[in-house]
C-alpha cells in the first residue's frame, strides 16, 4: 500500500483521530491550572469531545433577545456562537477574572462584526449584576477553577430569573467537579439538576432554580460508554470515569 491510499484508509483516519484527541486530553490534563492562563490560550480553542456546541445550546434553549451569561469565556470559543444566536436585541456578558482573556474575545467579536457581546472583569465570588437579570447563564470547564464553588452558584442563583437556567460543563481535568458534588453544591446554593448529558469524564448539567414551573423531575441522564472513546480510555489508566488526582 502506498503512502496515498494508506491516508485514505478508514482505520488510518481512526487511529490518527484518536491520537489527536489523546495529545489533547493529555494537555489539556498536565498544563492544566486555574485560572487558566492567557499564555495556554491556544489550548483553549481545542473542542473537547463530548462538550459539544450543540448540546450546550439544546441545554439553554436560546431565543432571540434574551441575556444571558457565560463565566470564564476563555478565548471565545463557546461566545462568538452564542452571541449570534441572542439576536440583535439579546446580549451575552462575558465574565472573566483575567482581562487579556476579556480582550482576546472582544477583538475576534469585533473581527466577525458581532457588538452584542459585554465583558466585565470581575470575580464569579461577587458577580456585580442586580438579582434575577439573565434568562440564562454556562460555564464550560470553568467552575472547578473557581476557589469556592458553592459561592459561584449561589451568586448565579441570585443573577439568573427564577425561570430560568444555568448550564454546567465539565471535563476531566484536575479541577472537575463530579456530577454527585455538583448536584450537592447546587442544592446547597438552591437549585437542582435536572438533566445529564455525556458520560461523567465530559458532561453537561442543566440546573433550574428551586421553586421554578422545571422542578420536581429527576434528573435525565444522557450516558455515552467510556468505551467508544478508546483514547480517553487508554489515557487515564484508570478508566476516564476516575482519573487519578482529579478532586470530586
Amino acid at each position: 500500500m502506498n503512502a496515498r491510499h494508506a491516508l485514505h484508509s478508514p482505520g488510518l483516519r481512526r487511529g490518527l483521530a484518536a491520537t489527536a484527541v489523546g495529545a489533547a486530553a493529555w494537555s489539556w490534563w498536565a498544563l492544566d491550572s486555574a485560572p487558566y492562563p492567557y499564555a495556554q490560550r491556544r489550548l483553549l480553542d481545542l473542542p473537547l469531545p463530548f462538550l459539544t456546541q450543540q448540546r450546550l445550546e439544546s441545554l439553554l434553549e436560546l431565543r432571540p433577545g434574551q441575556r444571558v451569561l457565560e463565566i470564564g469565556p476563555g478565548t471565545g470559543l463557546q461566545s462568538l456562537r452564542i452571541a449570534p444566536r441572542l439576536g440583535p436585541g439579546g446580549r451575552l456578558d462575558i465574565v472573566d477574572i483575567q482581562q487579556e482573556m476579556l480582550d482576546h474575545v472582544m477583538l475576534r467579536a469585533g473581527r466577525l462584526g458581532i457588538d452584542t457581546i459585554v465583558p466585565t472583569c470581575a470575580d464569579a465570588h461577587a458577580l456585580p449584576f442586580p438579582d434575577e437579570v439573565f434568562d440564562a447563564a454556562y460555564l464550560v470547564t470553568a467552575l472547578g477553577e473557581i476557589p469556592d464553588p458553592k459561592v459561584a452558584l449561589a451568586e448565579l442563583r441570585r443573577v439568573v430569573h427564577p425561570e430560568g437556567r444555568v448550564v454546567v460543563g465539565e471535563f476531566f481535568d484536575r479541577h472537575q467537579i463530579r456530577r454527585s458534588t455538583l448536584a450537592h453544591r447546587a442544592n446547597a446554593a438552591g437549585m437542582h439538576v435536572t438533566r445529564l448529558l455525556g458520560p461523567p469524564f465530559a458532561y453537561y448539567a442543566l440546573l433550574r432554580p428551586c421553586g421554578s414551573t422545571h422542578e420536581g423531575s429527576p434528573p435525565e441522564a444522557t450516558e455515552t460508554p467510556a468505551a467508544s472513546f478508546p483514547a480517553l480510555e487508554a489515557f487515564s489508566g484508570r478508566g476516564v470515569g476516575t482519573p487519578s488526582g482529579a478532586p470530586g
